[in-house]
């Protein structure tokens, strides 16, 4: 048997009241007799019924649900930015819809065009690593489709963007490994194309430059996939593993190159602090729990999710086509453990 939804006219024909009278009922219309309001909220709720998502956005011209895109639902750093995403949406009325990348460009165009076919009223995005192409973004936001970049950000559109200081939480990760005595420190990075992976490589220069120690380019390593693919993370560790002197510590600028890093290092019987330190970024819950526990740069990703929420929600909401963006940065966080 087919599920059918309850709706206005099913309570009607079962009270005996006309369509516009329930309506009204259930809009707590002044024009309507407390009684009448009790006897019909009273059934509604006995037989489940719920507003019509479809009617109702065709009557507001809202849908009251946004678009979220990340690379991985798994990621601990989006899982937790998504949580914060929810908490505002919910609070506000809205739904939210999710989709992941997997750090492909082709699922991120076919997954904007499939969120944009349903109606959303606005979109959360942080690009994946094989974004270069802007044009089905820049798209959209021509024709005034409210977008709210986070984490991931782009330059090219102006919009609202939040970010956390990428160069800061990089150059405290190799300020604290220079502190420790560490000499010769390598970093593996996400794909040159992204914003995150150039500033978290400038952060980790700059501490290096304040020692007077000019990385060789054989150090840094990128990964095209932002270390959700284990086998390139292999591939870097290896080739670093390779060099005369060898690195002593190793500091990645990602939550997958960090977990992913610890794994092939451990497979390859490399000591973790003993032959190679470890710092990377996570926000992994986790990491106390591994052996050794990671140092690792946090990231407020709850807090980052909120604040892209509530900005994206102003530019729905407004009735005035918005023109000055705000561009926030959060603090990064320095967990010092025993990797390190």
């Amino acid at each position: 048997m087919k599920f059918e939804a309850a709706t206005i006219k099913d309570i009607a024909i079962a009270l005996g009241l006309s369509t516009s009278t329930v309506s009204r009922a259930l809009r707590d219309s002044h024009e309507i007799s407390i009684a009448t309001k009790q006897l019909v909220l009273e059934y509604a709720t006995r037989i489940n019924y719920h507003p019509n998502p479809i009617a109702l956005s065709l009557k507001e011209k809202r849908s009251r649900s946004i678009g979220v895109i990340v690379a991985e639902i798994a990621n601990s750093f989006f899982s937790q930015a998504i949580n914060g995403i929810e908490s505002v949406a919910k609070d506000k009325g809205y739904n939210v819809m999710i989709s992941q990348t997997h750090e492909s460009f082709d699922k991120e165009v076919m997954t904007l065009q499939y969120l944009a076919s349903r109606s959303i009223d606005g979109l959360l995005i942080s690009v994946s690593s094989g974004t270069e192409n802007l044009d089905h973004l820049k798209a959209l936001h021509e024709r005034g489709f409210p977008i709210v970049f986070f984490d991931r950000i782009v330059e090219e559109i102006q919009t609202h963007k939040v970010m956390v200081d990428n160069f800061r939480g990089a150059y405290d990760a190799t300020l604290h490994l220079i502190n420790k005595g560490y000499k010769h420190i390598a970093v593996i990075a996400g794909p040159e194309n992204l914003s995150i992976s150039r500033e978290r490589i400038a952060g980790y220069r700059e501490a290096l430059a304040h020692t007077r120690v000019k990385p060789g380019k054989a150090l840094i390593k990128y990964s095209r996939y932002a270390g959700l693919q284990l086998q390139e993370v292999e591939q870097a560790v290896s080739q670093l593993l390779k060099l005369r002197p060898r690195p002593d510590a190793i500091f990645t600028a990602s939550d997958k190159l960090t977990t992913n890093c610890m794994r092939v290092l451990k497979s390859k019987g490399i000591r973790i602090p003993q032959d190679i330190a470890l710092v990377g970024f996570s926000n992994s819950d986790l990491i106390e729990l591994l052996h050794p526990p990671l140092t690792v740069v946090r990231q407020p990703a709850f807090e980052m999710g909120q604040i892209a929420t509530q900005l994206l929600l102003q530019l729905i909401e407004s009735k005035k086509p918005v023109k000055e963006f705000e561009r926030k940065i959060l603090n990064t966080n320095l967990i010092i453990q025993a990797s390190s």
